[in-house]
């Protein structure tokens, strides 16, 4: 897996007069993980959706290795999976077809077969012909959670991705955010979940104000 480094720079936000976080310095690299914490309406979505590309409306720099964002950003973006909160699944698909419309518009070009192992992987198997509107939350979200699998992507960036699934997927999801920081990967993620160490695991805590504390 390629080494990379991902850095914030005196990043500030508000948001409809409030100010979210401000001065927020901080770095990622292969190998860790970093957990966004702090209370509902903290900013940690915000966050997230700046350090995906999805919000532009901040103050302060985003470098990705040695360069600011703006000048690499479809390399940056090549580099990077993104999973929101919502599971983001089609209901009409079932959850073989939604994989493979993952894929292409990432612009993957995998085969059946590899989808399958994947929904096997997260406890999909005998669902995978299933419309996902007959899905519970907790497997749709395992449809979305299949996409770990499927996207060669160093860099992961996780909203909640423990939302709605049991103790047993729980457990496979950490294993499988350990399993890529060990290999050189690196994830950054908001969670209410408890999370068992993994590995080198850093915390931002956002507070009131726009303070926040690294640890």
């Amino acid at each position: 897996m390629v080494s990379f480094r991902l850095q914030g720079c005196q990043l500030s936000c508000e948001r409809d007069g409030r100010e979210l976080f401000r001065d927020l310095d901080f770095d990622v690299e292969g190998g860790q993980i970093l957990r966004i914490e702090g209370p509902n309406g903290s900013g940690k979505t915000t966050l997230l959706k700046i350090l995906s590309g999805q919000l532009h409306d901040f103050d302060g720099e985003l470098r990705w290795g040695d360069q600011p964002i703006a000048r690499v950003r479809d390399h940056y973006l090549a580099n990077l999976l993104y999973l929101g909160h919502a599971p983001g699944v089609k209901a009409s698909l079932t959850p073989l077809e939604n994989l493979a419309w993952y894929q292409a518009l990432a612009g993957v070009v995998g085969s059946e077969a590899a989808r399958m192992t994947a929904l096997e992987r997260v406890g999909l198997g005998g669902f995978e012909d299933v419309p996902a509107a007959q899905l519970s939350a907790g497997q749709q979200r395992r449809v979305a959670l299949a996409r770990l699998e499927l996207t060669p992507r160093p860099l992961w960036i996780l909203d909640e991705p423990f939302t709605a699934i049991d103790k047993q997927g729980v457990e496979a999801l950490e294993r499988r955010l350990l399993a890529h920081a060990r290999r050189g990967g690196s994830v950054i993620l908001t969670t209410h979940h408890d999370l068992t160490p993994l590995g080198e695991l850093r915390r931002i805590r956002l507070g009131e104000g726009g303070r926040h504390v690294i640890q």
